[in-house]
Parts: structure tokens; C-alpha cells; sequence
């Protein structure tokens, strides 16, 4: 069978992805797999610098590659507007993750993956991890409890702390715990600061537990009613993205010089975003709250000034 490739338009605009997968004309080089990767990486917004400039240059090609796997899933996830087309796509990217563990990586981002992987010795879990979450995207839309969505974010975020873990060869138990409370507070945070983006995607993340215990009815979540009401159940989740956020900074001090930067920025970046929606009085259904480049590099200054004065 030939092999298959998903391509971005040139020059690889992230806000949508082509709905087809075309035929690869010849394996790309290492070289310019790192490019693509790192071109991915380089031109998405995320609220949090990529591979910041505190990464060692060796260290940076490989945390491009993980972006670059983890952004295209994402995208196959949520930019095609039909599920069962999601599934199809998500379906061939594993197969795809499959066959660069096996040697025979066609795709630019799993030629740029398998030297990543073998350097590091990853294994395949949290990559298939992270399929089956974007999977259940497509299947479910709504979560009735809060352990419901932390089952969630246990395969749709956590395995990415695990993988920057072993960029880091710092997987020890402890690690691994700080990490996933970490991820688990940048997922919620990214839930609080998107529930009107979600809501127009026909997705519904804030649990109808946590709703219906401060008297936000379906009727009013329909609605996108802005209300008392709403303001207690986000301020009571954002309250608790924040004890996740806080319970992982030890995390700091146990891996790497080079990456401890990066793990103190992700902590930072999660807490101003949930500052932002305070600030917002909690109104997010009217304004996404952002941190935007200027805010990031504030964060970064603050980092530095932190570690080379103290």
C-alpha cells in the first residue's frame, strides 16, 4: 500500500487541516521533518511558549516533534466537523504511530518522532493515550460528574507531562504524580477559558454536577446565560484548577535545570489564565480570556529574575 501522509497547506497554517489524506511522493529527511515540526510548533498560538528559549538547542527538535504529533491529533479531533470522519483520520494517524515503532515512519512528524523516540526510549502508551481521548471527543460531549472529566484529562493531557518527563529522563513515581497534577490543572484552566468556544463546538465540559450544585440549570446553559449562579460554579472550579496548578509546582525543584524553567512557566501560564477569568468577573461566555506573547515574556523575565537573584 502506498504510503500516506497528512499534509498542511503550505506554509502550515494551524487553524484548519485538510480533510484527505494524500499519498507521500518520497520520505521526507530528518532535516526536513525537524522542519516541519518545528514550523508547526513555531506558528500555532498556544497560550504558552513552545519549547521555550530556555530549552537547550539539542533538547528543542524533540520537544517540536511531540507538539507536532500531539497538534495534529488535536486538530484531526476537533477541525473536520464530523465525527465519524475524526474517527477515520484518528484511526490512520495510530496506524501511522504504529508503524514508526515498528521502523517504517512515511509522515514528517513521525520521521522527526522515531529518532525522538529512540533516543529517549518512550513507549507508545501516552501517544495511543492521547488518541483514545480525542476519540471519546467524538463520542462524548457532555460530563456528568467532576471524576468523569479528571478520567478524561487522564489520557487527554496527562500523557503529555509524561512525555516532557522523558525528554527530561526524570520519570521517577513522585515526578510523574506532580506532573499529572500539572496537566490536569492546564486542562481545566483550558476548559474555563474556553466553555463559549466549547459550547459552539457542541461540547459541554463543566459537569452538570458542579452546575446543578450552585442552581445553573441546562435551560440556562443553553441559553449561555451569564448569571450569579454561573459566576459560583466557574469561580468554584477555577478555585480548584488552581490547587492542581499549585500541587504540581514542587515539580520545579525535581527534574532538570534546563526544563525547570519550562514546568514553572506552564504552572504560571495555567494560573494567569485563571486570573484572567477572575478578572473577567467570570464572564467568559462574552470574552475568552488569553495570555498573550507580551504577558508570556513578562512570565519569562519573572522566571529569570526569580532564578538568577534568589
Amino acid at each position: 500500500m502506498a504510503a500516506r501522509i497528512l499534509e498542511y497547506p503550505a506554509p502550515w497554517p494551524m487553524t484548519t487541516i485538510e480533510r484527505s489524506l494524500q499519498p507521500a511522493e518520497s520520505r521526507p529527511s530528518l532535516a526536513e521533518s525537524r522542519e516541519y515540526c518545528r514550523r508547526l510548533a513555531r506558528s500555532h498560538y498556544e497560550n504558552f511558549t513552545v519549547a521555550s528559549w530556555l530549552l537547550p538547542r539539542k533538547i528543542r527538535p524533540h520537544f517540536y516533534a511531540i507538539y507536532a504529533y500531539c497538534r495534529i491529533a488535536d486538530d484531526l479531533a476537533d477541525e473536520t466537523g464530523d465525527p465519524q470522519q475524526s474517527l477515520t483520520l484518528l484511526d490512520d494517524w495510530q496506524r501511522q504511530l504504529q508503524e514508526c515503532y515498528v521502523g517504517r515512519a512515511d509522515h514528517p512528524v513521525f520521521v522527526a518522532l522515531s529518532e525522538t523516540i529512540g533516543e529517549f526510549a518512550i513507549p507508545i502508551e501516552p501517544f495511543l493515550d492521547l488518541l483514545d481521548a480525542f476519540r471519546q471527543d467524538q463520542r462524548s460531549t457532555r460530563y456528568e460528574t467532576f471524576d468523569e472529566l479528571l478520567e478524561y484529562c487522564r489520557r487527554s493531557a496527562n500523557p503529555v507531562g509524561r512525555l516532557v518527563l522523558y525528554l527530561g529522563h526524570a520519570c521517577a513515581l513522585e515526578n510523574v504524580a506532580l506532573a499529572d497534577s500539572i496537566c490536569t490543572g492546564l486542562q481545566l484552566a483550558n476548559f474555563w477559558q474556553d466553555v463559549a468556544r466549547d459550547f459552539d463546538r457542541g461540547r459541554v465540559y463543566f459537569p452538570r454536577s458542579t452546575r446543578q450544585q450552585f442552581g445553573y440549570t441546562d435551560a440556562m446553559l443553553a441559553g449561555r446565560v451569564f448569571n450569579p449562579q454561573f459566576r459560583e460554579a466557574l469561580t468554584f472550579e477555577v478555585d480548584r484548577a488552581e490547587q492542581y496548578l499549585r500541587s504540581g509546582l514542587p515539580l520545579v525543584a525535581r527534574v532538570p535545570r534546563w526544563l525547570a524553567g519550562d514546568v514553572w512557566l506552564f504552572v504560571h501560564g495555567g494560573l494567569r489564565i485563571l486570573q484572567h477569568i477572575r478578572n473577567l468577573d467570570y464572564d467568559v461566555w462574552t470574552t475568552r480570556p488569553i495570555v498573550g506573547r507580551r504577558e508570556q515574556c513578562g512570565l519569562l523575565l519573572g522566571y529569570l529574575i526569580r532564578r538568577f537573584c534568589a
